[in-house]
């Protein structure tokens, strides 16, 4: 048995074909995309927390890279001097602090900023308690 397909509807089921072929090709080169930035941007973050590193070692840093210790995360380090401890951290381009590091500047400009003591007291080799001072 032969079926004769009109001509239109042949047409329309070979651009349907098309279509699809193109919507997966379209989906396969999205997902690629997607994967080179995400390495471009791990990129640069790997390259900026080495970057923080090393940074108090370069000539133009304003106080004694032997007294600073790095975090990374919030913020970058702290600077410990003699007359203050200072909390640092390393931008450059147009890169901005995070709403995190505003918010921590805000507590240490408003004076909210204390030291506190951790006792940590033992019986038989465990924890019994944790003294604040």
């Amino acid at each position: 048995m032969n079926i004769d397909i009109p001509v239109a509807w042949q047409v329309v089921a070979g651009l349907s074909v098309a279509l699809v072929l193109s919507l997966f090709a379209l989906y396969k080169l999205s997902k690629a995309y997607g994967r080179l930035r995400s390495q471009k941007r791990g990129g640069e973050v790997k390259r900026g927390f080495m970057t923080e590193q090393w940074l108090p070692l370069v000539e133009p840093y304003p106080w004694d890279p032997q007294n600073f210790r790095f975090l990374g995360n919030p913020i970058d380090g702290v600077q410990f001097e003699e007359d203050q401890v200072i909390l640092v951290e390393f931008k450059s381009g147009n890169s901005r602090l995070s709403q995190r590091q505003i918010q921590i500047k805000n507590l240490v400009d408003a004076g909210k900023v204390t030291f506190r003591e951790v006792r940590v007291r033992m019986k038989n080799g465990e924890f019994e308690r944790i003294e604040v001072r």
